[in-house]
């Protein structure tokens, strides 16, 4: 198993206490396969994300759990050696492009810097890495001599892929890779993820809220809801038999262009506030399916492969 996490918990502190953005996930990434996060906005995705990375804001510490990356506790390390595995091992695709890509230099000069700084490369040997990378996210070598505002949106989001790519990381975490993107392009740079996945080995964890991009792309799914993994398996098992009633909601309000015209229903109500979250399980205030145990006691997970932390599982 390439990346374990385990009973993880992490908190922000606010004027107001602590928020618990995640709490007690646990996930599974084998060498090779393509995970999707998937929940509605706010339920822990990118903190889980960014403690993966160890890249928290300040207001933001781990509180309890493992996160064990190729047989390592990555919480155990000291923060130079954590630094360290950073585009080396572990690389990060954040949501918006154009926000990460330096405006003010050419894309050929961003590749240098990591290539160089971090990869010990000479720059021959780094403009001829960089080639190679533009080339495996499918763009033009000569727009290396582009700035970032030269691109389209997609062009921007596989030169970001190809930044993440440079050092070849075992694992990369791909927030929201595709959310600011049209359709077409959008089919575009998820293709470029099957490439990369088929022809590289890519590890790789997708944050979505979009349950098409897990269709598509992932071979795993972990389901997230107020902070914890409500579901987790392979993503045919998880779509096609949802054994929680919130993964369940999430399939209930998306379209199916493969059937006849039919009502999507909502989850009606609200998440919890992370603040102070009700006892038992947290989506119990709005499952059709509750019952007075639900409210009382925190559901542990149910099954093996496929699993999901509810008492009707």
């Amino acid at each position: 198993m390439l990346l374990s996490v385990d009973d993880l918990a992490v908190a922000y502190r606010t004027s107001r206490g602590d928020a618990r953005a995640v709490d007690g996930a646990r996930l599974d990434l084998p060498q090779g396969a393509l995970l999707g996060l998937v929940g509605e906005s706010g339920c822990g995705k990118t903190t889980l994300a960014r403690a993966i990375m160890g890249v928290l804001p300040r207001n933001g510490s781990v509180r309890r759990g493992r996160i064990v990356f190729d047989g390592i506790d990555l919480l155990s390390l000291p923060p130079e050696r954590r630094r360290a595995l950073l585009w080396r091992d572990i690389a990060f695709i954040p949501q918006s492009a154009m926000n990460s890509l330096d405006p003010v230099y050419t894309l050929r000069a961003q590749l240098r810097e990591v290539l160089c700084g971090r990869g010990g490369l000479s720059r021959g040997a780094a403009d001829d890495r960089a080639e190679e990378l533009f080339a495996a996210v499918g763009l033009d070598a000569a727009r290396l001599a582009h700035y970032p505002h030269q691109f389209s949106g997609g062009m921007r989001q596989r030169a970001a892929i190809a930044l993440a790519l440079a050092l070849k990381p075992r694992l990369i975490i791909a927030d929201e890779p595709v959310t600011a993107l049209d359709v077409i392009v959008q089919r575009q740079v998820l293709n470029t993820f099957q490439d990369l996945s088929r022809d590289l080995q890519l590890s790789a964890i997708v944050v979505t809220h979009d349950v098409s991009v897990v269709a598509f792309l992932c071979d795993l799914t972990a389901v997230m809801y107020a902070g914890k993994v409500v579901e987790y398996g392979a993503t045919r098992d998880v779509l096609r038999a949802p054994a929680h009633p919130y993964t369940m909601g999430l399939m209930q309000a998306f379209p199916d262009l493969d059937r006849d015209a039919e009502t999507l229903v909502s989850i009606e109500g609200a998440p919890p506030s992370l603040l102070d979250p009700p006892p038992g399980c947290r989506f119990a205030p709005r499952c059709s399916l509750a019952e007075a145990a639900c409210r009382t006691a925190d559901p542990p997970p149910l099954g093996d492969a496929h699993w999901a932390a509810c008492i009707r599982a």
